[in-house]
């Protein structure tokens, strides 16, 4: 049995030998970084289920409170977490050449798919697509797509109103996610279904495949490009099961096949896509037409600037869009919808302004809502932004640095810091909004921050739900309009209450990778008087 000791002893000693290699990336560059036990570095917790992985960012943040960064090791990667907010600034906007590209889900010759998305996309393919792009997502193409998104939202409310209770108790993650998936599959692809009446509809069930991110799969498939990208791509497993891509493929190419073969012209984001094609379908900012709200990302002058625009875009070029704003809108525009309903019903008060201004609009409009109407609407602007500030879409968000760079020192505890290629950053916005050197008292609800007399009152860079730079967000547009539009014809009929499984804090579930209530979002849909 000594063969059994010495493979014992070869095997401690190989862990720790790793352990203490892997761990000194930082020390060597005079980083700040925690003390490891685990080659998990900071990531262990969240490998055994003790921390979400909003909870870890935000502990790792309050580390070091007084330096502009630190290291952190996600798994075997270091990774510098940027908390400065000129830092930020420099690195996503001034330096942005330096720091151009995200790092993949999986990599791209494992899923060729996915590799085409815009997110996944680096260098100048990624600058044609997004100026291919960037004219779909202004805010005269958010109103040319508002009549679908209403007419959802009516369907939504319809459904409730239906139901012969004064309370209605749902779970909204559950329902939410019906909403979100018929608004994308009507608005994007062309495709009208009723998921709260059949929810076993193909469309709703891929959608269900492809956003479940408290799967072993979708977990072992995310830590195993961090980990193990060799085997990721050697076996070709892909971040999306097949068969839903395989749907959605072919619900495209159908889709463009109808359209082309018959002239069809409808109001929806692959009519868009599909006009993105000519060489003349440029971005135009309507300074008549409202923006959708504070939260907006401005666009670049890549995005705007025509000179990469990709002319030869083909389906699969679409089919990859259309596939990663679904992946977006069912999941983090459903999340930003939960938690928005979970604050109004705790926060009574809110909700009860937020229902008045409804109320003054829908009178104004007898009924009839328009985009310019909506989108005039002060409060609930204040109400979105400030549950994008509380819960941010994404947790948090990463650059990989393509060319050496260096962060010059601005204090006398610091020396320059150099970041080799292919170095990672994060930055994360979930633990910016909740610092209270920025935002007093952060967890609490309050939406008078973005009143017109403090909003201006904001720390640059330190409000960042949609990103920054010229790769934040392109649908936020699509997003804020969705919301607005849903809570405007919930909240016309309806009240948000608390029920008995309401939690109250609420709490992140640990088996998920996004921001996911352990409990889920329990509200009661409680009947408004009907208007006289």
């Amino acid at each position: 049995m000594w063969w059994v000791v010495v493979a014992f002893f070869i095997v401690v000693l190989g862990y720790f030998w790793l352990l203490a290699r892997q761990n000194k990336y930082w020390l060597e560059k005079g980083v700040n970084q925690g003390r490891y036990m685990t080659v998990f570095g900071d990531s262990w917790k969240i490998i055994v289920r003790k921390q979400s992985f909003a909870e870890m960012v935000l502990e790792v943040y309050n580390k070091f409170p007084n330096c502009r960064y630190s290291g952190i090791y996600q798994f075997f990667a270091p990774t510098l977490l940027i908390r400065d907010p000129d830092l930020i600034k420099q690195i996503t906007v001034k330096d942005f050449d330096h720091f151009v590209d995200h790092r993949g889900f999986v990599p791209t010759e494992s899923d060729p798919l996915l590799g085409k998305s815009l997110f996944s996309l680096s260098g100048m393919k990624w600058r044609e697509m997004r100026s291919t792009l960037s004219p779909s997502f202004t805010s005269s193409k958010m109103k040319y797509l508002f009549p679908i998104i209403s007419q959802n939202g009516e369907q939504f409310v319809k459904h409730f109103q239906e139901q012969d209770k004064d309370v209605v108790t749902v779970e909204m993650r559950d329902v939410i996610t019906k909403f979100t998936n018929d608004v994308i599959a009507n608005a994007v692809f062309g495709y009208e279904c009723n998921s709260l009446k059949d929810p076993n509809n193909e469309f709703y069930l891929m959608g269900k495949i492809g956003t479940n991110l408290a799967n072993f799969r979708t977990l072992f498939v995310v830590i195993g490009s961090i980990v193990i990208p060799q085997f990721i791509k050697l076996f070709k497993i892909t971040f999306f099961p097949k068969n839903m891509t395989q749907f959605f493929s072919r619900i495209v190419k159908e889709n463009i096949d109808s359209r082309e073969k018959r002239g069809v012209v409808r109001p929806d984001m692959i009519n868009l896509m599909l006009q993105a094609r000519k060489p003349n379908f440029k971005y135009e900012h309507s300074l008549s037409i409202p923006d959708t709200g504070f939260a907006t990302v401005e666009e670049s002058d890549i995005g705007q600037d025509q000179k990469f625009s990709k002319k030869d875009i083909t389906d699969e070029d679409i089919t990859a869009q259309a596939l990663i704003f679904f992946f977006a809108g069912f999941d983090s525009v459903s999340s930003l919808l939960c938690f928005m309903s979970h604050e109004l019903a705790v926060n009574q008060d809110v909700q009860e302004k937020l229902m008045q201004e409804v109320d003054d609009t829908w009178n104004e409009c007898d009924g009839k809502i328009t985009y310019e109407a909506l989108m005039s609407m002060k409060y609930m602007d204040m109400v979105v932004s400030e549950t994008l500030r509380k819960w941010p879409n994404a947790i948090a968000t990463d650059r990989v640095c393509t060319k050496p760079y260096t962060i010059e020192p601005k204090s006398p505890n610091e020396k320059p810091l150099r970041l080799e290629v292919n170095d990672n950053v994060l930055i994360s916005m979930y633990a910016i909004h909740r610092d209270p050197q920025y935002y007093p008292d952060p967890d609490r609800f309050d939406p008078e921050r973005f009143s017109d007399e403090n909003k201006s009152k904001i720390h640059p860079y330190t409000y960042l739900p949609f990103g920054t730079g010229p790769r934040s967000c392109i649908g936020s547009r699509f997003a804020l309009m969705e919301t607005k539009v849903l809570f405007f014809h919930l909240l016309s009929s309806f009240e948000i209450v608390p029920v008995e499984k309401t939690q109250i804090p609420i709490r992140f579930s640990r088996k998920a990778i996004n921001m996911s209530a352990e409990k889920g979002f329990w509200v009661g849909l409680k009947k408004r008087a009907t208007r006289t």
